[in-house]
């Protein structure tokens, strides 16, 4: 799991959110595919929506120039975000995410390689609606403030436990990466980070860097499938 602080900054939530509080909400259930169907029970922004189709593609661009997002899941196709929202009793019960996914009004098909849930209601402003996530060292609860966004494999089961109060606001998304082997895309990933880190030092020989980026590249321009 990767957690992104603030992808989106608070005033730019209260924007989303002032617009997504003006909606008429969908049955969430009726997007659900397979057995996932059963235990959806939320509710969806139309995605048809002229004001939704803005956030979509605001939420898009902010992807795009994130660059912390775009070093973790190397992204080559991204399924234009949904908005979700779960009221008191409602939840989403354990599944895993479609593998294959046809993008809206196109003819490109992708692979689900990661998940992203963008956060944005203030986890004060509802009780329950953690996202479990789980993972080789068991369940992980995940619940983070409102703008924050978390990255983990759309492999693995997750769920939304029931909201008891308030309401919970997110967007989710799902992303192919260029890299499809995970681990070779988190030691990308660690190397990525690590070359940001040490570029802030100035006493580390730039040499030495343009090696470590020479490696990186490499090992994307080997392993990406585009």
């Amino acid at each position: 799991m990767v957690v992104i602080e603030q992808l989106l900054s608070q005033g730019e939530v209260n924007v989303y959110r002032q617009v997504l509080n003006e909606l008429h909400w969908q049955d969430g259930g009726t997007t659900a595919k397979g057995m996932a169907s059963s235990v959806k029970h939320n509710t969806q922004a139309d995605p048809e929506d002229a004001n939704v189709r803005q956030l979509v593609n605001s939420l898009l661009a902010r992807m795009g120039e994130t660059p912390e997002l775009v070093s973790a899941a190397l992204p080559q196709h991204i399924f234009p975000p949904c908005f979700n929202r779960y009221e008191r009793q409602q939840q989403y019960g354990f599944h895993v995410d479609a593998a294959i996914m046809r993008i809206p009004n196109s003819q490109t098909v992708m692979r689900s390689d990661l998940s992203m849930t963008l956060f944005l209601s203030d986890p004060k402003e509802y009780e329950g609606g953690e996202l479990i996530i789980t993972t080789e060292f068991g369940e992980q609860a995940v619940k983070l403030q409102a703008g924050d966004a978390v990255l983990y494999p759309s492999s693995s089961l997750h769920k939304v436990t029931q909201v008891t109060k308030g309401v919970r606001l997110a967007a989710i998304t799902w992303i192919q990466s260029m890299v499809a082997d995970v681990s070779l895309r988190q030691s990308l990933y660690q190397l990525d980070r690590t070359i940001q880190v040490l570029m802030q030092n100035d006493t580390i020989n730039r040499a030495e860097l343009d090696s470590l980026h020479n490696v990186y590249h490499n090992l994307i321009r080997q392993n990406a499938q585009i």
